[in-house]
């Protein structure tokens, strides 16, 4: 969705003629701790201590720095352990945040698979918990800079859609969401509103039913600009087609 919010040939590319897109550091480094984070809060809840990072770096590593994915980022043996140690720090991070003891998990990666206003969504919820009051909170991590306060909205965009997949899965709305900016040790939260869920809603439906008229189209447009093209991977395919990229 925010591909296709960013540009529409991005999203074709991407979701539709599925053009493999190769790594980059920061996807493979956001894998990798989610992997960690996610074994964790597969243990029972006395067990999810920092101390038990170092038990899943193996797997981490073998099962998201494939061969591929190493030669994508072209890593040295040198890179290749800074890599590992700067992830395992990254997750560590995470329990000077909160006590992973206490918390009532109540879905971690759990896939939802919803239709909305007619919209196929499907999403993946890094963790779902369960509060003591009762209410929901949608759970994501971050290993990415934490946000500047002016771009919020944006910020929450994804989870909050995943809100109203919630609702529509689970009959219930979560109440708040809670995000982890792990590299930077700061939590950044908010309240979920009926008035946001109903806004994302309508977005969805709204960008679902221009990727319909474009696909029936067989053209979906490029939106060339210095920000939406910076790091993106269909830049010589867009130039290619004549696509006026900025450099």
């Amino acid at each position: 969705l925010q591909d296709f919010q960013a540009c529409p040939r991005r999203f074709q590319h991407a979701a539709i003629d599925r053009v493999p897109q190769p790594a980059t550091r920061a996807t493979a480094m956001g894998r990798f701790v989610h992997f960690i984070l996610e074994s964790i809060f597969a243990l029972p809840p006395h067990e999810r201590v920092a101390e038990r990072t170092g038990d899943f770096l193996e797997l981490a590593t073998t099962t998201i720095l494939t061969d591929d994915v190493r030669a994508d980022l072209g890593l040295t043996e040198s890179q290749h352990q800074n890599f590992l140690r700067e992830g395992e720090q990254i997750a560590k991070n995470y329990f000077a945040m909160e006590d992973a003891t206490t918390r009532n998990v109540e879905g971690i990666e759990q896939r939802l698979n919803v239709e909305i206003n007619g919209v196929p969504l499907v999403g993946i919820l890094d963790r779902l918990d369960r509060e003591d009051d009762g209410s929901l909170t949608i759970v994501d991590y971050k290993t990415g800079r934490a946000p500047n306060p002016n771009y919020l909205s944006s910020v929450f965009a994804n989870t909050e859609l995943y809100a109203a997949m919630c609702q529509e899965a689970l009959q219930e709305t979560p109440q708040r969401i809670r995000l982890f900016y792990v590299g930077a040790g700061e939590i950044v939260e908010r309240p979920v509103t009926a008035v946001v869920v109903e806004a994302r809603r309508k977005a969805a439906a709204s960008a679902w039913s221009s990727i319909t008229t474009y696909y029936a189209d067989g053209h979906f447009p490029a939106r060339p600009s210095t920000t939406t093209c910076r790091f993106c991977a269909y830049k010589n395919l867009c130039r290619d087609a004549g696509v006026a990229v900025p450099d």
